[in-house]
Order: structure tokens, then C-alpha cells, then sequence
């Protein structure tokens, strides 16, 4: 039998490669950053067309290539961060395969331009599906610029699996963000289609957060800080208070390089304990320093899993580094609730003796006793005088004869005297009634409710039984739809309008949204670039829920927002029904168990909730006869 294995040409084996490296334009981006950082350029830029399927540049002013660097890097594992495996513990470097130039020029239209500062010219090389298509000199400032252009044109397929422009750039924007904030001394500059959508100047840690999640972010944050042998500590933790349902701004960063650890969030949350709401997280930044040595950071494509030699003494400092902060801010509850910290002592005066008082007080004073012979002062006023002595202080009290004096001059009119028996008040008796005379008969058939969750309600064939939350889903569901698209909803204005505060990308999805919600009743007096301003909210929406609706609707169109108008309006329906459907354990009245059945069997599609679950089965009287039967 003749042999049938054979090895693949250079430039299929890159477009596998690719698949693992490039999934989507933010690997690309990721990639092209993480090269500008390891150039040790203190100047990035990232430009961007149509959430990167066009476009994808970087411009970075660090130490540039020489003209056989800039050959030789897209080469398959071709790096210069490495030199022999036992350098894989002690990286400290972003990049150290060398596959990431191979795979991304392998599947798009690349065009680079370097230069070294000691060269006066420097090189310009064009690539197209792996190919090598021109090398020029050329005049160019220091640095390297990467453009990616037409990225998969030679993988369709590929490219099909892209999803929206909209989720696109957000990808974009999570790698920018997680670089961004991985290097706080680098200014970092973002343009989309033109537009400039991040100016990051070199600063400190926090105003790189600032900066990145709008000014508010400021006093949500809690400082962190510890340092052992084992691990290095510091960052920021968000307040309980402003604890988010989605997990939209949470960090980790080991080496100034973000992964993703299930088990140190777990360390966090395990912090948070007691001091959160169900379902809510906390925000944290957290920047691990650890020797090199004591992790593998080569377990994944994507560089994002890292495992650690010891993780269990990481978590437990992790989790006490973040328990000591909260406690120092006063952010945790402390044991004596009771304590009124405004009545502690001040630390200048824990030493201090207790003097005293320099105010003089007569011993001897009486306010009731016999006047003095002969007052310094007297203050009189007709027959009923008052003295009253400034040596020694005294008080008279006024002299009267008898009581009956007092009431002189007062005259009595008889006539206005009314005798008692001449009023005429109003009959108790109750002579007329709202109601007939009639017996007013109890219904038959009532509602009860059952732990809190279900509400059985009786009917001819038997009873049917139906899951409270589900049923109003389902209610408030086709409520919310028939008011996006029949007609709008009535809104109840606010006293005082809401001022909401979001991060960049969720104030982009609400300014996407606004009509939409708009029909459900929002009023949006202000949308500005990091808060929302609501003058109004639907008439089934609390003040307190406003906050929370909005934050899990950005959550449910994180991944994509619909290019339909119906599915988009869809999507909106669904996550607002789920929000303020009554929730499981909560007790209802008669009357609104007897509200929700009647709403229930009114919809159009009763069976089902708007996730597709069952919201009620039917029990027959003759299954009950089965359950008895012996």
C-alpha cells in the first residue's frame, strides 16, 4: 500500500495556525499591541474601519526593526523574546511563540513599515495571504506600523463566522481596554471610522481606570495593597454598594498581563461575603506580581490561562489582602453597630488631662430667697412688681392679694352663652347605604398560593396549577411588545430626574436602543458620554428598579444587539419581563393572584413563558382519583 502521510505546505499549515491565533479581529489587535508594548514604545495608536474587517493598524514609536528583522518576523516561530525553553520561566515579555505575524499574514493584506532609530531609512514590506509582494526603503519616523487590511479574504468561510460590526468592536475594545490598563505608564490613543474614541495619557493606575470608565468610577474604588514572598498585590476593589449584575469590569493582570482565573474570582467573591446583593458583583483590578518562575503562562492559544505553583496560598492572601480593605475603608459593617463614630476621642487629645472649667458660678445663689435690703437694680411695672438685683442676684416674685385678681376686667356676656342642651348634633344612625340590601355572594372558584410560588386555581375538570414568575414573564412579556410595536407607552415622569452612570460601551448600546425604549416608556432627557440622564420611566417600573432593569438589559445584549427591528425589540421585551417579574417567594394578595391568572389566560400564547417553559399544568379530578387509588 503505497504511503499516504505528507506534510502540508508553509501556507496551508499557517491558515491552521491562524484558526487557533486569529478568531475574530480582536485577536489581530491583540497581537499588534502586545508587539508595540514588547518594542518599549511609550506612544501606541490604534485605528480601526468597520470593526476591524477592513482595517486594523497600529502605530507604535518603540525601537523599530532592521531590514532582516523585518523579513525574518513572519516567519513561522520566528521571535526575538526567546532563545531556549528554560526561558518559558522567566518571561517578561506579551509574545514568545513568533507565530502570531505568520498566522495573521497568512489570512490578510499586510503592509508594515519600520525603522530603527540610528538608521536614516527604513523599510516597507507588503504581504497578501502569506506571500511576500514588495520590500522598499522608505522615509519613516520611529517605530513600527502594522496595517492588517481585508482580514480572512482567503478564508470566506472564516469570515462568515463574524459576527455584527456592533460585537466586533466591542471584542476590540476589551483587548484595548485589558492592554490599556495592563500599562498605565504608555499613552494609548483609539480611532474608529475616523472618530476618536480613546485619548489615554500616560498617568497612574486609578486615573487609567478613571479615564477608561468614566469619571464616577473614581469613588467606587478601594485601594489594595499587600506584598508576601509568594505574591505581590495591588489594585482596586469596588465598593459593595456599586456592585454591578453583569461582570463587565473585572481584572486580573499577572505580570501586566490579563488572564482569566476562575478560581481567584472565587477568592474575591469569597471576600465579598455577607456584603453583596444576590446575583450582584463587584468590580476589582487586581495587578498579581509573581516570580516568573512559579508560572506557566504556555497552556493556551490565547495566552489568557495561566497556572500557578501554589495556588491555594494565592487565594487565601488574596482573599484576606481584600477583606483588610474593605474593613480599612469602613466599608465592611464593623462588630459594635451601635457605635457613633462622631463621639470618639481625637488621637491629639487621647493624652491630654481633663482641665477645669474657667467658668465661675455662685454657690450661693437662690433664685427663691429673700431679696437683698437694698437692689442695684428695680424694674417695676403697676401694682405687680418684679425686682431684680445685679450683686446678688435676686427674684421677686409678684405680689397679689388673691387669684381672683388676675381675671379683672374680664367682662361676661351672658348672651353669648349657648345652653348645652340647645345643640343639635348628628345622628349616629346610619339612615342610607352605598350598597343593596342584597347578599353579595363569595365567589366559587378562588385562588391560593402555595410556598410562595405557585397559585392553584380551581376549574370543572379540576384545578391547574401555575408557576407565578413564569406567568408574569410571560404577561409583562407581550405587555412591553404590544407597546414597542402597536403603540407607545405612557410614562410617568420623575420629580427628579435620574442621572445613571455607565461606561463608555453601555452608554454606545443605549444611544443604539433609545427609540426602543422610548416605546416602553423611558423619557431620556440627556445621554451624555459616561451617564444617562431619565426624566421618566414606564408606569410598571419603580424608581429603585431603573438602575437594575437597565443594567441587566445591557448584560442580555452584551454578546449581540439584533440587526432586526422585531428582534430587537424582542430581546428588550424579554430581558424587562424577566426583570421585573415577580420573583419567586414573594406572598400575594387575592387579588393580585386573581389578577395574574386573569392577565395569564389572556395572552396570546398562555402556555409557555417567553423563554419557552411551561408556565402551568392541569391536574384533572380523575388523576386525583388515581393518586387515592389502592
Amino acid at each position: 500500500m503505497s504511503s499516504i502521510i505528507q506534510l502540508l505546505p508553509d501556507h496551508v499549515a499557517n491558515q491552521i495556525a491562524a484558526g487557533e491565533v486569529v478568531q475574530r479581529p480582536a485577536s489581530v489587535v491583540k497581537e499588534l499591541l502586545e508587539n508595540a508594548v514588547d518594542a518599549k514604545a511609550n506612544d501606541i495608536k490604534l485605528i480601526i474601519k468597520d470593526a476591524g474587517k477592513s482595517l486594523v493598524q497600529v502605530i507604535d514609536n518603540g525601537v523599530g526593526m532592521s531590514v532582516t528583522d523585518a523579513r525574518l518576523c513572519f516567519e513561522r516561530h520566528a521571535t526575538s523574546k526567546i532563545r531556549a525553553a528554560e526561558d518559558l520561566f522567566s518571561l517578561h515579555t506579551k509574545g514568545f511563540r513568533g507565530e502570531a505575524l505568520a498566522s495573521i499574514a497568512a489570512i490578510a493584506h499586510v503592509e508594515m513599515k519600520t525603522k530603527q532609530e540610528q538608521d536614516e531609512l527604513g523599510t516597507h514590506l507588503a504581504i497578501e495571504g502569506g506571500k511576500f509582494v514588495s520590500q522598499d526603503v522608505a522615509v519613516l519616523p520611529k517605530g513600527t506600523s502594522f496595517a492588517v487590511k481585508n482580514l480572512f479574504f482567503n478564508i470566506p468561510a472564516r469570515r462568515n463566522f463574524l459576527k455584527s460590526d456592533t460585537v466586533e468592536h466591542r471584542h476590540i475594545v476589551d483587548e484595548f481596554q485589558r492592554v490599556a490598563l495592563a500599562h498605565p505608564n504608555i499613552h494609548f490613543t483609539m480611532y474608529h471610522n475616523g472618530s476618536e474614541m480613546f485619548n489615554l495619557p500616560a498617568s497612574n493606575l486609578r486615573q487609567r481606570i478613571v479615564n477608561i470608565f468614566s469619571g464616577k468610577t473614581n469613588e467606587k474604588l478601594v485601594p489594595i495593597q499587600e506584598s508576601t514572598e509568594i505574591v505581590g498585590i495591588q489594585g482596586f476593589v469596588s465598593k459593595p454598594e456599586f456592585a454591578k449584575k453583569n461582570r463587565g469590569e473585572q481584572f486580573f493582570f499577572v505580570n501586566d498581563r490579563f488572564i482569566k482565573s476562575g478560581y481567584l474570582h472565587h477568592a474575591i467573591m469569597a471576600a465579598y461575603e455577607g456584603l453583596l446583593k444576590d446575583g450582584c458583583q463587584p468590580s476589582y483590578f487586581i495587578y498579581l506580581d509573581v516570580p516568573p518562575n512559579t508560572i506557566d503562562i504556555n497552556i493556551h492559544p490565547t495566552k489568557t490561562e495561566i497556572k500557578f505553583d501554589d495556588e491555594h496560598a494565592l487565594y487565601a492572601i488574596l482573599r484576606s489582602a481584600i477583606k483588610h480593605s474593605l474593613g480599612q475603608f469602613n466599608v465592611a459593617p464593623v462588630l459594635d453597630f451601635d457605635r457613633d463614630s462622631n463621639l470618639d476621642t481625637p488621637y491629639e487629645y487621647e493624652k491630654k488631662e481633663a482641665s477645669m472649667p474657667l467658668i465661675q458660678v455662685d454657690a450661693n445663689f437662690n433664685p427663691f430667697g429673700d431679696p437683698d435690703p437694698i437692689p442695684a437694680k428695680s424694674y417695676s411695672s403697676g401694682s405687680n412688681s418684679s425686682s431684680y438685683s445685679g450683686s446678688g442676684g435676686s427674684y421677686r416674685k409678684p405680689e397679689s392679694s388673691n387669684w381672683e385678681s388676675l381675671y379683672v376686667g374680664l367682662k361676661q356676656d351672658t348672651e353669648t352663652i349657648t345652653d348645652i342642651q340647645d345643640i343639635q348634633f348628628e345622628s349616629e344612625e346610619v339612615t342610607g347605604s352605598l350598597f343593596n340590601d342584597k347578599e353579595i355572594e363569595e365567589a366559587i372558584y378562588k385562588t391560593y398560593q402555595i410556598h410562595k410560588k405557585y397559585i392553584v386555581s380551581p376549574i370543572k375538570s379540576g384545578m391547574v396549577i401555575i408557576d407565578q414568575q413564569r406567568a408574569h414573564q410571560r404577561v409583562l412579556y407581550e405587555q412591553f411588545l404590544a407597546n414597542m410595536t402597536v403603540q407607545q407607552a405612557s410614562s410617568q415622569q420623575l420629580l427628579f430626574p435620574l442621572n445613571l452612570y455607565f461606561s463608555s460601551q453601555e452608554i454606545l448600546l443605549i444611544s443604539e436602543l433609545e427609540l426602543s425604549l422610548v416605546n416602553t416608556g423611558f423619557v431620556f432627557e440627556e445621554i451624555k458620554e459616561d451617564s444617562v440622564v431619565i426624566s421618566g420611566i414606564p408606569v410598571n417600573v419603580t424608581e429603585s428598579e431603573v438602575s437594575i432593569l437597565l443594567e441587566q438589559l445591557l448584560s442580555d445584549l452584551q454578546d449581540e444587539i439584533p440587526e432586526s427591528s422585531f428582534s430587537q425589540n424582542d430581546t428588550i421585551a424579554k430581558s424587562m419581563a424577566k426583570s421585573l417579574a415577580v420573583k419567586t417567594g414573594t406572598y400575594l394578595t387575592e387579588r393580585e393572584q386573581e389578577n395574574l391568572v386573569n392577565g395569564l389566560f389572556a395572552c396570546k400564547e398562555p402556555n409557555v413563558s417567553p423563554f419557552h417553559k411551561p408556565t402551568f399544568i392541569t391536574m384533572s379530578v380523575e388523576d386525583l382519583d388515581k393518586k387515592f387509588a389502592v
